[in-house]
């Protein structure tokens, strides 16, 4: 596997997302954007182009407020991302940040994204990598550990509460840089860009500091098989055009 290109904030993330985006507006009248897993809020800018934002979310409070306060959905959706029917080949882009490491079967979801993105169409996905120091630790943690490090250590006062984070995990094989490469080659898709990103790296206080510390450690004792450099994927995936319309 090829050595993975790094982020180094999450401006240069948003930067590079938001270029690719504009790019695809070239030429159309409007685009058509699903935020599937939409929670509280949208991070990028894309106050030069015009596009319609449907959202869709399991969480109804987060929906909520979404809806009442952000106030910037075109159409809000409460559904479940495996089984909620979108249509066929409707969006220009996908934007999917932090859900399919929520999701039990998460590959349902990623089929669902083939089928409602158009041809030519991209896939933005963030996810945390199952196969690092940071999903390792995760998967063998219990829940109530993961809502007392965002309430306690990160300083999240509503975490757990509904419309908050975080929430459960599971962690399928595919929330990984195998298991995306691996669907990309079975469903036409071709990635454009392929990203890391260390969250305990953007800042240098000494919660950081210690978080890199056993982060390293972990990773020297699982002999270098779980990276400790990166925890979270940063992908930009184009759906590409098949002759006569299949998929």
């Amino acid at each position: 596997m090829t050595k993975l290109k790094m982020l180094n904030s999450y401006k240069e993330e948003n930067d590079l997302l938001e270029h690719y985006i504009k790019a695809q507006f070239d030429g159309k009248s409007e685009l058509e954007i699903l935020e599937a897993g939409c929670g509280r809020n949208w991070p990028l800018r894309l106050n030069e182009i015009k596009y319609k934002l449907t959202g869709v979310d399991l969480d109804q409070e987060a929906l909520r407020y979404r809806i009442s306060v952000t106030e910037d959905l075109d159409e809000a959706i409460l559904g479940d991302l495996r089984i909620v029917d979108l249509g066929t080949r409707k969006f220009d882009v996908i934007y999917n940040s932090f859900v399919l490491e929520h999701v039990d079967s998460a590959a349902l979801v990623l089929e669902n994204f083939s089928h409602w993105l158009k041809p030519g169409g991209l896939l933005i996905l963030k996810m945390p990598d199952r196969h690092t120091v940071f999903g390792f630790i995760t998967n063998i943690t219990p829940f109530w550990f993961h809502v007392a490090y965002y309430k306690y250590i990160l300083g999240r006062k509503n975490a757990g509460k509904p419309g908050f984070g975080p929430y459960p995990t599971y962690y399928d094989r595919i929330v990984s840089r195998h298991g995306i490469q691996g669907f990309c080659k079975s469903h036409n898709f071709t990635i454009s860009e392929e990203r890391g990103l260390c969250t305990y790296g953007l800042e240098n206080s000494m919660r950081t500091q210690l978080v890199r510390i056993i982060a390293f450690a972990v990773s020297a004792f699982s002999f270098g098989s779980l990276p400790w450099k990166h925890n979270n994927l940063t992908y930009v995936i184009k759906k590409e055009k098949v002759p006569n319309g299949q998929e």
